[in-house]
Formats: structure tokens, sequence, C-alpha cells
């Protein structure tokens, strides 16, 4: 999932959610110093990609994917996924999804001691630009995964134009998130920060 599904899946919670959105940032055992819901909301995050990764319904948009493109096939959904919650917010919550970003980009600036001076960057990027908002365009989905393209080690790839994957079966990829987005919010909807310590 990217950063819109997170930020929804992790509840109301302020600390589940910030842990949602910066789940991507933080790599192996969980720092020690990061104060336990925080934390909580990191763990959840790594079980919601798990779910992900299971689901018949992301699978089946992975394998839409076509072979050139393949290995770069769940980052790709993850974005399409972000994209169809944008179109389709008002079936999941029932706060504007220009409120629910603005609170979420005002939670990750509060908290910019806890992020790295380049995942501090990018956060300043995500507001200034309405990242959240903005996925409900198929377009900005496609620039951000050019942009990520050109940030990946190996050069060239396959990424660039990936958008062109979605607009092939637009339809199929929506269908795909609709039977998948319920079961995670019920997945989600079942973690609590007390239960950690027994999903770990």
């Amino acid at each position: 999932m990217n950063f819109l599904a997170h930020a929804l899946l992790s509840g109301p919670d302020p600390a589940l959610r910030l842990g949602g959105l910066i789940g991507d940032f933080i790599k192996g055992p969980l720092p020690g110093a990061l104060p336990a819901n925080i934390a909580a909301g990191v763990a959840l995050h790594r079980r919601i990609d798990g779910c992900a990764g299971a689901h018949p319904a992301f699978r089946r948009s992975c394998a839409r994917v076509g072979p050139s493109r393949r290995r770069f096939a769940g980052v790709m959904v993850d974005m399409f996924y972000d994209h169809f919650l944008a179109r389709h917010w008002t079936s999941f919550s029932d706060e504007t999804l220009a409120a629910f970003a603005a609170a979420s980009y005002r939670l990750l600036s509060d908290h910019g001691h806890l992020l790295s001076e380049s995942n501090r960057a990018m956060v300043a990027a995500m507001r200034r630009h309405d990242w959240l908002v903005s996925y409900r365009s198929a377009k900005t989905v496609g620039y951000a995964l050019d942009r990520m393209a050109l940030r990946l080690r190996r050069q060239p790839n396959a990424l660039p134009g990936a958008l062109e994957e979605l607009h092939g079966a637009y339809a199929q990829f929506e269908a795909d998130f609709l039977a998948f987005f319920p079961d995670a919010l019920a997945f989600s909807a079942a973690f609590t920060p007390a239960r950690e310590a027994a999903w770990a």
C-alpha cells in the first residue's frame, strides 16, 4: 500500500496513523527510541503490506502488469490503489479527502524530528503538492511512478510509462481494488497496540 491507503487503514488514532505514514521510512527492527504507539503504527503498516501481498485481488492486479514491468508490479499496484481510494473516498470515510490529507500533513510535519533530512524533504514536497488529494488524477500517479523510476539504482529500467498499464486495464484494476479494500479495512480494524505482541 501507498501513503493514502496506509493513513486511512491506520484508523483515527494519531500515533497509529503517523506510524502508518512513516512505515516505509523505517527498515529492519523498530528503533527502541520510537514511542510505543507510533511503533505499533509501523508494525500495523507492515502487517497491512503482508495482508495485501497475500490477498487474491491484489495478486490479480499484480498479474495484470505486463512482463516487462512485472518486477515493479507491487509498487505500481500500491500507487494504482491509492488512485482508486481517492476516487472512491466517500465510500470509505465520512471525512473529506482534503481535510484528511491536511490533518495527515500536519501530523507528519509536527513529528519531523523522527524523520531523516531526506524524508523531511519528501514530507515537505508531499504537503506542498498535496500528494494525497492529487492521487485522484491518474496522470499524477503516472508522474509519481516516472519520478520513482529516475531514483532506481538500475538505469535505464522499465518503470517509466507505467501509467499505460493502468489505462490498459482500468476497470479490472478498479474491480480488484474494490474487492480488496473492504477486507483490508476489516484486517486493520482487528489490530490494537495491545495485541501487537501476539501478532509479532
